[in-house]
Formats: C-alpha cells, sequence, structure tokens
C-alpha cells in the first residue's frame, strides 16, 4: 500500500507547519489537490478520509520552525509519519521535488494534484492547520488569523507592521515590507 505525504504550511508568516500521511484503505471520490478544493469540499472530505484510512498528522510550531530550519522540520516529521505508517506502507510518496534525503521515500511534482493518496493528505494537512489557526485568533485578535490563516496576505503584514510579531509568528521570515533582508 501507498502512503502518501503532504504539507500546509511550509510559507506563512505565523502558525505551525503541518505534514499529513495518508494510506487510504477505501476510495474517497472527489479528493484532489487541497488548494484547488474550496474550503468547505476539504472540510466535508475531513472526515471521510480519517475514517477510511491509516493516517498521521504532525504538528511543527513556529518557534521549532526558527530554531532548527524548515528543511529540517519537514525531514523530521515526515520521518515520524514514515515510522508511525510503516506497519501497513510499502512505499512513501512525498509531494514535490525532494525526498529530503530519506532513502525510503520516493517524491512527485503535483503528486497532491495526481496521486489520491497524497490528495487525501494535502486536505488532512490542510484543514487541521487551518482549523488550529482559526482556533488560536481569538487569542491573537489584532491578527485575524481565522481570515488568512497566517499567510502573508497585505492585511496580515499591515498588523505586523502595527503589533509586531506574535509568539505565533516565525521571525526568521524576513520581510522586505518591513525593511528586513533576506
Amino acid at each position: 500500500m501507498l502512503c502518501g505525504i503532504d504539507e500546509a504550511g511550509r510559507g506563512p508568516l505565523a502558525g505551525p507547519l503541518v505534514v499529513a500521511g495518508v494510506i487510504l484503505k477505501k476510495e474517497i471520490k472527489e479528493l484532489n489537490d487541497s488548494k484547488v478544493l474550496s474550503e468547505k469540499k476539504r472540510e466535508a472530505l475531513f472526515e471521510p478520509i480519517k475514517e477510511h484510512s491509516y493516517y498521521h498528522i504532525v504538528f511543527i510550531s513556529a518557534k521549532t520552525i526558527d530554531k532548527e530550519g524548515l528543511s529540517l522540520c519537514l525531514k523530521n516529521a515526515i520521518l515520524e509519519i514514515m515510522k508511525k505508517l510503516k506497519p501497513f506502507a510499502r512505499e512513501f510518496l512525498m509531494d514535490g521535488n525532494t525526498s529530503f534525503g530519506i532513502e525510503a521515500l520516493d517524491h512527485l511534482i503535483k503528486a497532491d494534484a495526481l496521486i489520491k493518496e497524497v490528495s487525501a493528505a494535502s486536505i488532512l494537512a490542510k484543514v487541521s492547520r487551518d482549523r488550529y489557526m482559526c482556533k488560536i485568533a481569538p487569542y491573537y485578535k489584532n491578527y485575524n488569523f481565522e481570515k488568512h490563516k497566517g499567510y502573508g496576505t497585505k492585511a496580515h503584514v499591515e498588523k505586523i507592521k502595527e503589533f509586531g510579531r506574535s509568539d505565533e509568528h516565525r521571525f526568521t521570515f524576513k520581510l522586505k515590507a518591513l525593511g528586513e533582508s533576506k
């Protein structure tokens, strides 16, 4: 059986990186890359995916990303997923252009749109991350996380200019709009 792996939250200015691995036990209709599905459709698919798969979801905090770097965080999350789901999988496939030096991991660009297991992982990761950002939004009212989910929208950058970064922000992600250099 194939374990599809994908992430959500690689590029946002705030919030966690979320990586999911999915092995489908039953076919689920209408799977696709989470980025092309509406929020309503992703939410509708979330529980059926969980119900009809072996899965594991890993959250990596902004603080950990700042401390260890994005690539190492991704690699460690993938290794955790592989360890947890190894009893059920013969193959592991990650969406993207790298296997992060992990020998038993294959990778494929656009796998989240082409391979149903990776599509399912994409949906679990995206919905889990979005729900997290909405859950913490009341504690960070100045930032409107429920609207932009931590991504670098113009409105979010304006909030950072006004209030600075919160402890949910990634301090190592430099913003030209704030005069920070890379």
